[in-house]
């Protein structure tokens, strides 16, 4: 709505000339109004009354965020890879974690030297270990738990893991979950492995090799494939480091990576909201489960204070559930597997944080709302079972807040967010939360600068138009960024394609939230695109509309006087 009244305004400000006696002429224009007389005569005046409340409703906007002061909607910055760990945001967290390439949730494949085939799970898991496979695929693939540096239980791909009872047992792939037998030493030299027992004997097809394997060609020695290595969150952190290193290392973290300082940098810059990620263990502080590391709840309590000192308002975003409601690394997933749909016991456990969140944040006046769940998949999470943890989620919230918003998310992975707006989840104060990124799908790969923005323009300022035109709750773009696939864009390139999204997304009638503060990656770090000028954020529509009614007001009196005195 504010992108169209922008263009409004710009024809009108052509069609009737007032650039240049506003800001050519200011005093004259102000000493044309002074006068009893000319004020008794407007006072009477009922059509220019009338034309300026239009006006005033209109730039106004349909839609204002309570509790914001001086702008009507949420002009919002993440604070990601803080409280919730996510290693591409800054990957020197992980630099000092030994065997640091055999994380939990890796993905490995072993070949042995001696057959020059695959250890294969049959059935993917649930039947016995086989090496007889020629090309590795599923099947052939395991996920590694990390139990410690050289101590690993692999998973295979249905859920089960890699078992053998000791020497001369059969190794087989049955138990649904890692004990002593399920355990392995890992030893390695380069890409070459042995996998030993807790009892010491070592792995070829059962665990009967006698003595000590060389690292020759032998039965006992397996070629190592690292497939994948994507899971750099709080649980690969804490367990590859082991609890007491992992907690200096969150410290100082926790303590450097955002401060007060970056709140002052935020107000001066016209952020009015951030947006701040917490993990599910949060509510156990200070003595989370393992491996998770306690002190996120104090750092939180820091950033509501630090908030409020600079009158900016804070989205609490629980972004990591127990059990993952993604399998991504922002979810402290283990190994990439979602258990939180089909565990009621994680459901409620992820319910009793959000009554634990809300009961200590409901009164502080920096609070503006909670975020139920961040990013669940449409792939793996039933919309059903996530409309019923929504309903129950926004009571809870309800029960300690009759006005803070109550902020769910969009499945992840093509769902359509329609979905949300069609299940009557709350009446008051509910926001949906979206992710616009021109990035991680093929549709984007080949586009060029003039194609991302045009998107931008025809397609996402299309979807936030019929989204925010229906019965429902806000909008609210919770994510975005000022990054693409275009890697030869230039620093204009990317004024342009930010000027495109704060055009459209200012639309939004809740607002947006930038990811993120701070990144490694100079494109997604805020600060630095405001630094450097990369982003130019201008005014807020609120302000802006201001801007246009005092202007529209005085072409009015000019023209009154004109014709009418």
């Amino acid at each position: 709505m504010a992108f169209g009244l922008s263009r409004l305004w710009t024809r009108f400000q052509q069609n009737i000339n007032i650039t240049g006696i506003w800001k050519g002429k200011p005093r004259a224009c102000l000493q044309a109004f002074e006068g009893p007389a000319f004020f008794m005569e407007l006072g009477f005046s009922k059509w220019v009354c009338a034309f300026l409340l239009c006006c005033w409703l209109i730039f106004s906007g349909a839609y204002s965020v309570e509790g914001l002061r001086g702008d009507s909607k949420v002009r919002g910055v993440n604070l990601g890879g803080w409280l919730v760990v996510e290693g591409w945001i800054k990957p020197s967290l992980f630099d000092g974690i030994p065997n640091g390439d055999m994380l939990d949730g890796t993905e490995v494949q072993f070949r042995s030297v001696t057959l020059q085939k695959y250890v294969c799970a049959e059935n993917g898991g649930g039947s016995n270990v086989t090496v007889g496979r020629d090309v590795a695929s599923s099947w052939e693939t395991f996920k590694l738990w990390r139990v410690s540096e050289s101590r690993f239980q692999l998973r295979t791909s249905k859920g089960q893991f890699i078992s053998c009872d000791g020497e001369g047992c059969s190794v087989s792939a049955t138990a649904e979950y890692p004990s002593t037998s399920e355990t392995f030493f890992i030893e390695r030299k380069n890409s070459r492995v042995h996998i030993k027992l807790e009892s010491g004997a070592y792995l070829q097809l059962s665990g009967d090799y006698p003595g000590m394997p060389g690292w020759d060609e032998n039965a006992g020695t397996f070629e190592m494939t690292i497939v994948a290595n994507n899971l750099h969150g709080d649980y690969q952190l804490a367990n590859g480091y082991g609890h007491n290193e992992a907690k200096k290392v969150l410290k100082r973290h926790r303590n450097s990576f955002i401060t007060f300082e970056d709140f002052k940098f935020l107000h001066r810059n016209g952020i009015n909201t951030v947006r701040i990620p917490v993990g599910w263990w949060i509510a156990s502080d200070p003595d989370p489960p393992a491996p998770f590391i306690g002190g996120t709840l104090v750092a939180l309590d820091d950033a509501f204070s630090w908030a409020q000192a600079y009158d900016i308002k804070c989205i609490i975003d629980l972004h990591a559930a127990p059990g993952s409601q993604n399998g991504m690394e922002h979810s402290a997933s283990r190994d990439g597997f979602v258990g939180w749909p089909t565990s009621p016991d994680y459901i409620s456990q992820t319910l009793d944080v959000v009554d634990f969140l809300a009961s200590r944040y409901a009164t502080h006046p920096a609070l503006l709302g909670i975020e139920l769940l961040n990013e669940p998949s449409a792939t793996t999470v039933p919309l059903d079972t996530l409309v019923s943890f929504y309903m129950r989620g926004y009571q809870i919230v309800r029960k300690y807040s009759p006005t803070a918003y109550v902020i769910i998310c969009q499945r992840i992975g093509n769902a359509d967010p329609l979905e949300l707006y069609q299940a009557n989840i709350g009446t008051h104060n509910l926001v949906v939360d979206l992710h616009f990124y021109s990035l991680f799908d093929t549709f984007f790969v080949n586009m060029s600068t003039a194609d991302n923005i045009q998107f931008i323009y025809k397609s996402r300022e299309a979807q936030l138009q019929a989204l925010n035109s229906s019965n429902g709750p806000l909008v609210f773009i919770g994510e975005w960024v000022n990054e693409w696939n275009v890697t030869t864009g230039s620093q204009t390139d990317y004024q342009e394609f930010g000027k495109a999204q704060l055009e459209v997304y200012n639309a939004a009638s809740f607002g947006w939230a930038y990811w993120t503060l701070k990144n490694d990656r100079q494109h997604w770090d805020f600060e630095w695109n405001i630094k450097n000028n990369y982003l130019q954020l201008g005014e807020s529509p609120n302000k802006q509309s201001l801007n246009s009614l005092m202007l529209i007001g005085i072409t009015c009196a000019r023209f009154y006087l004109h014709h009418f005195l």
